[in-house]
């Protein structure tokens, strides 16, 4: 920590240097200057300091994981097991044992190293740039403002440009600002934007108090800036803390699901084991016996495979997932993604098809206006701040159409970038003597800076009547889908003043400009199939209420009630929760209410996903169970996201949230598989262990038997999900799995018991000298049972008919079935005291194995019934 501390401390300084120095002096004691460094130059320090990386994301060497992997309470209890039965004398059991512990680290390590290298090949597509100055670009790259490079490649010395929705990418200094916002939240905790300023900072020695410095992993709020890099990777401030807590991580759901099931395996154990020692110690007179073959029961009630399984499970799903377009930057947020039954979405790009329109464009006395186009066209092409699909549209337009020039006839003096609470922004261009203020916004909020309007070629006054005119067109306009900015202006005196929102005040409105963003056709269907699996879509939307019915009816989404923003802000939090439930739209919100709205959504209980692209989606995104965003998604968006999309569409994310549950599925087997079969197991060992004058098995053969049997279910992530077990969302319930161990488990010692009794009174291995038969006979039955169950518990259908396991846990099942007859006949049968078995034994296991199958297929049956599994 001593490197770290030192480290973080010459960075501090250096930064509140360079923020407490005049902007010259600060470029000059990094070596650059405003128009950026060159290339070679960028690349050279990059070679020298190493990429813009926080030590969190470090990849984890082979030793490290091969430790993380030992030091596991299952691991650690086996070692134990195994150095018991060194000391005990008994070698066999304690190999057996530690095979065991080496086949599920090796599986797992495996498994996690190809699922670490295809995670990160899935994280490298989705992009996170950063918008740089290069000394040394072309013109093309200079008049647009720069070029994107990923934020790893930033460098001290570099210059950046920050806009609406940027995340700072390192610690910066700010050479320029304009009605800049940052919001701090993510190192703070302060939800409410602080302003930033270029303006030299009064001497100091607390960075965080910096107005003029920008920190990693805070966002842009509102304005735009230019900034230079001081800081990068361990150095920033946000660098040094996520080196400081890279160990410390917050435990998920799913997580938590796993350690509950792995806790109550080993609370069972810690009562069972015990037992299973008395009462052979006292029973059978040999202490020693009894402890070997009570940690022998031990290792058969350890969930060993869990871990691998898991790894197993998340990684198949993640690269399935990949195929199907959907990225897992968090592979546990699967879990997440397959229980989600709420998806909440804005309608752009997901129920449009994110492709804006530019359709009218009409003076206030509902004419066409080239004078309207003429400033929107000048609005959209200057502004530097983030340019939304409207801006687009506009641009799009007059390039197709080629209607106007403009641009050339004006230049840039100013402006103030668009913001969530004014809802509108501001240039000011120049022609000559010439200047002009240009505002374009939503209706209300332009109007409101309104002091008159051109009315038949005529300056009128404007009143509420006016206001109601307009909204009233405005309305209509949205009834037909558009969606509406107006347009208005005003000269500006030519002096040397700094623009603000105070400018904006006394325009002159001029009409208005409507944009059309079509349904996707693909929404209606994927609408469909999100209700047929359980996954209800509510829309959360900045948007106004008219144009958002409007998409949903078109798209078949029913909408019975709408909540406004001003009427969520009103509400508690209680009568939001009650709210939430039956309201379908939530129209015109801020970031914060639709945070706000996720929030009472899961307090009532739902598992909630939020799916979102844009600069106001970071709240949310962070607020939902899973957040799923787009990789044409802003920064801020990306980075809060755990699910990324390659493709906006719901259907898209339907097969994601179908590949989450398989990913369950398939867990949830091997779950109810092991503590079904051990639970069943135990009635078996304690009361053949009270009836029985020898052991039940022999400790070797319950190892060799848990060997096979983990080998058996290691292809259990392969396997195949009936359609039915995706219907509907599935989460954590320990109570079900409780339940399953406590009636099914038992169906299992019924058909034991009927071995035991075949053995002793039918083929007569009633005393110790003859154990080794009744210990062969129960082996054999034990690991078919074990094994082929599988293809029962697996399905609620008629296994083998109507539902098929995959072929890769067919054959793994055949060959340790094939393993299990052929033991007793085989090399090694003296050394895990088996014997042949008499041929009348055949038949009679044959029909045991079919019974026992179809009783577990009835009682799976009943209770996938009563539970509604």
């Amino acid at each position: 920590m001593s490197t770290l501390h030192d480290l973080q401390a010459a960075a501090r300084q250096t930064l509140v240097s360079v923020a407490t120095q005049p902007i010259a002096q600060g470029l000059s004691s990094l070596q650059a200057s405003a128009q950026g460094l060159s290339s070679d130059e960028a690349r050279t320090r990059l070679a020298q300091l190493g990429p813009n990386v926080v030590v969190a994301d470090a990849r984890v060497g082979l030793l490290r994981q091969l430790a993380q992997r030992i030091v596991n309470p299952l691991n650690i209890l086996l070692l134990t097991l195994a150095l018991v039965s060194v000391l005990t004398g008994n070698v066999e059991s304690a190999v057996i044992i530690t095979l065991m512990v080496v086949l599920s680290i090796s599986l797992a390590l495996v498994q996690e190293r190809r699922s670490g290298r295809a995670a990160e090949a899935l994280r490298a597509m989705v992009h996170t740039t950063a918008t740089v100055l290069r000394a040394d670009a072309g013109a093309d790259a200079q008049a647009a403002g720069g070029q994107e490079v990923p934020m790893e490649a930033l460098v001290p010395g570099d210059v950046v440009r920050l806009s609406v929705g940027d995340l700072i990418p390192a610690d910066v200094r700010l050479l320029s600002a304009r009605d800049f916002f940052v919001n701090e939240s993510a190192l703070t905790g302060e939800s409410i934007p602080i302003e930033k300023t270029a303006e030299v900072a009064a001497p100091q020695t607390e960075p965080l108090a910096l107005r003029n410095v920008c920190f990693m992993g805070t966002h842009v709020a509102s304005g735009a800036a230019t900034a230079v890099v001081v800081n990068t990777g361990a150095r920033a401030i946000f660098g040094g803390i996520a080196q400081a807590t890279a160990g410390e991580h917050v435990q998920t759901s799913f997580q938590v699901g796993i350690n509950r099931f792995i806790w109550l395996m080993l609370r069972f154990m810690a009562v069972m084991v015990p037992l299973v020692f008395l009462i052979n110690g006292l029973t059978k007179g040999d202490w020693l016996e009894a402890l070997l073959f009570a940690c022998a029961v031990a290792v058969g009630l350890t969930p060993e495979m869990l871990p691998m399984l898991v790894t197993m499970n998340l990684a198949k799903g993640a690269l399935t997932m990949s195929r199907k377009k959907v990225i897992v930057k968090r592979l546990d947020a699967i879990q997440n993604f397959g229980a989600m039954d709420v998806l909440c979405t804005d309608k752009t790009g997901t129920l449009t098809q994110d492709r804006i329109i530019l359709e009218k464009y009409i003076d206030l006395d509902g004419q066409p206006s080239e004078r309207v186009l003429e400033l929107a066209y000048l609005n959209s092409y200057y502004q530097s701040g983030l340019r939304n699909m409207l801006d687009v549209a506009v641009l799009k337009y007059v390039s197709v159409h080629e209607r106007l020039h403009a641009e050339g006839e004006y230049q840039k003096v100013d402006e103030l970038p668009f913001d969530f609470q004014r809802r509108r922004m501001s240039v000011v261009v120049a022609r000559g003597d010439e200047r002009l203020l240009i505002c374009k916004g939503a209706v209300e909020e332009v109007f409101s800076v309104c002091r008159d309007g051109i009315v038949g070629c005529q300056p009128v006054a404007l009143d509420d009547s006016h206001l109601a005119a307009l909204q009233a067109e405005a309305h209509r306009l949205n009834e037909d889908g558009f969606r509406v900015l107006a347009i208005a202006c005003r000269p500006m005196t030519v002096d040397s003043h700094t623009m603000s929102v105070a400018d904006e005040s006394g325009l002159t409105l001029l009409g208005y400009v409507a944009f059309l963003d079509p349904p996707k056709e693909s929404a209606q269907p994927a609408l469909a199939a999100l209700k047929r699996h359980g996954v209800a879509v509510k829309i959360l939307t900045g948007d106004n209420e008219v144009v958002t019915r409007k998409v949903c009816r078109e798209v078949g989404l029913p909408v019975e009630r709408v909540l406004l923003g001003h009427e969520v802000e009103a509400l508690s939090d209680i009568a939001l929760q009650e709210a939430a439930g039956d309201t379908q739209v939530f129209a015109k919100l801020s970031p914060d209410q639709k945070a706000r709205v996720i929030a009472a959504l899961r307090a009532r209980g739902h598992v909630v996903g939020y799916m979102g692209d844009g600069i106001n989606d970071g709240p949310a995104l962070k607020a939902a169970d899973v957040g799923i965003s787009v990789d044409t998604a802003v920064d801020i968006a990306k980075e809060s996201a755990d699910i990324i999309l390659l493709e906006k569409s719901l259907l898209v994310l339907d097969d994601g949230v179908m590949e989450g549950r398989k990913v369950f599925a398939n867990l949830l087997k091997y779950i109810r598989m092991g503590a079904s079969s051990n639970f069943g197991n135990m009635f078996s060992v304690l009361g053949a262990s009270a009836w029985l004058p020898f052991l039940p098995m022999a400790p070797i053969q319950v190892l060799t038997n848990n060997l096979l049997y983990d080998l058996s279910q290691s292809a259990i992530p392969t396997d195949r999900v009936d359609p039915e077990e995706l219907r509907e969302p599935r989460r954590w319930d320990m109570g079900h799995i409780a339940h399953f161990m406590m009636w099914v488990g038992p169906v299992s010692s019924v058909f034991d018991y009927v071995v035991f009794g075949l053995m002793f009174y039918v083929f007569q291995a009633q005393t110790p000298d003859q154990a080794a038969l009744f210990h062969t006979g129960w082996f054999v039955e034990s690991l078919l049972s074990q094994t082929l169950v599988i293809h029962i518990i697996r399905t609620g259908r008629l296994p083998f008919v109507r539902s098929r396991a995959s072929r890769p846990l067919l054959w793994t099942t055949l060959a340790v079935c094939g393993v299990g007859l052929c033991l007793p006949y085989s090399p090694l049968a003296p050394a895990l005291g088996l014997v042949a078995l008499p041929m009348a034994y055949w038949p009679c296991l044959g029909l045991i194995l079919v019974s026992y199958l179809g009783a577990t297929f009835a009682m799976n049956t009943w209770f996938r019934r009563r539970f509604r599994l």
